[in-house]
C-alpha cells in the first residue's frame, strides 16, 4: 500500500519557510525519486526545502514495507503480544517493538495536534465520541 500522494495534503516541514505547516498553497512538487521504492521527494517552491513523502507520517524512518507494518499495528490491536505479532510478520520482536512504540507516538502527537488545532479538550472530545457511539448502538440495537 502506498501513501497517496496528493500535493495539497503536503505542507512544508521547514519552520524557517514562510509557508510552514499552510497546506494547499501549490508549492509543493515532486522534485525527484529515489530509493528502490522510487519514493518521491517533494520539494517547496517558496524555500526550496526537499524533504520525503514519508516525512511528518509513521513510516518516516522506518525501513518495513508500509503493508508489513499496517499488519503489525493490527496485530497489535488484536490483543497479540509482540512476540506473537513478530512470529505471524515474519519480523524481529525488537522490530515489532519499534514499530509499536513509533505508532504511539505518531498517535499522540496526531491527537495532540488535532485537538490544539481545532480548540478542543481531550475529555471533551471523549465525551462527544461517546455519545455518538451510544447514539449508533441504540439506533443499530
Amino acid at each position: 500500500m502506498d501513501i497517496s500522494l496528493k500535493l495539497s495534503d503536503y505542507f512544508c516541514p521547514n519552520e524557517a519557510c514562510d509557508d510552514h505547516g499552510k497546506r494547499g498553497l501549490g508549492n509543493i512538487i515532486v522534485y525527484h525519486k529515489y530509493g528502490k521504492d522510487r519514493r518521491k521527494l517533494l520539494k517547496c517552491k517558496t524555500c526550496n526545502f526537499r524533504f520525503s513523502e514519508r516525512r511528518s507520517t509513521l513510516f518516516f524512518g522506518l525501513h518495513t514495507k508500509e503493508s508489513k507494518i499496517k499488519e503489525v499495528i493490527l496485530n497489535l490491536l488484536e490483543g497479540m503480544s509482540f512476540r506473537e505479532a513478530a512470529i505471524a510478520s515474519g519480523l524481529d520482536k525488537d522490530t515489532v517493538q519499534r514499530i509499536w512504540k513509533r505508532f504511539l507516538l505518531y498517535c499522540e502527537d496526531t491527537m495532540s495536534n488535532l485537538l490544539e488545532e481545532f480548540n478542543i479538550k481531550l475529555e471533551d472530545l471523549i465525551i462527544l465520541l461517546h455519545r455518538r457511539i451510544q447514539k449508533r448502538v441504540k439506533r443499530n440495537g
